[in-house]
């Protein structure tokens, strides 16, 4: 299991860019701001949070979760942008989830880099954290190592079809492509996928009055 906070401490951070992803930039230039509900939106594994400050200029809460100390204590050293909060959490854990919903959940580092065994556990707690009609957006790895890289860590690649597979249970997919914009020598790497929360049966004999 790899020790995030460790590699945090030494600087083994190769995912930390110093920006916002790119294809979350591309992405929130597409996208109407009503279109992500008016929030909270959960960004986890969020790092020093620049995608958390990307999307606070929305002006809806965002809220950025991660299991290393050091990375949620930089991330609150930046200056605030809007509604941004940090918070020292595992987004996998139901007590930290418990009476928390979510309008939308932004997914660039944490899906690639949890085993991939935890990947159909990740998207049920994806659904469990969304509001009906909530929107998943992310940036998902298709080809993530360089040739020569080593690949039996993360960030772990997926395919389109393996992202269908997990989330079609609970979603609905609305659009997906590769993203015109990437860090240097990740172009054509990844593909921005965006998926809406199905909406659930009622139970039989349920009235809808309160």
């Amino acid at each position: 299991m790899t020790n995030w906070e460790e590699r945090y401490q030494i600087g083994d951070t190769p995912w930390e860019k110093g920006q916002a992803a790119p294809p979350l930039l591309e992405l929130l230039r597409k996208m109407e701001a009503n279109e992500w509900g008016d929030g909270p939106i959960l960004v986890p594994g969020c790092g020093l949070g620049h995608d958390v400050r990307a999307l606070a200029e929305l002006r809806i809460p965002v809220v950025g979760v991660d299991l290393s100390p050091f990375a949620v204590s930089r991330a609150g050293e930046f200056h605030p942008i809007g509604r941004e909060i940090y918070e020292l959490a595992d987004f996998l854990d139901p007590d930290w989830r418990a009476g928390r919903q979510f309008s939308a959940v932004w997914e660039h580092t944490c899906f690639c880099a949890i085993d991939p065994s935890q990947r159909a556990r990740y998207a049920q707690v994806v659904a469990d954290c969304l509001e009906e009609g909530g929107l998943l957006a992310g940036v998902f790895f298709l080809t993530p190592h360089d040739p020569g890289d080593e690949k039996s860590g993360p960030p772990f690649e997926t395919s389109i079809e393996e992202l269908d597979q997990w989330f079609s249970p609970n979603f609905q997919r609305v659009d997906g492509w590769v993203p015109a914009a990437a860090y240097p020598g990740r172009e054509g790497r990844e593909w921005i996928g965006l998926f809406r929360k199905k909406s659930q049966p009622s139970v039989a004999g349920e009235t809808g009055c309160r």
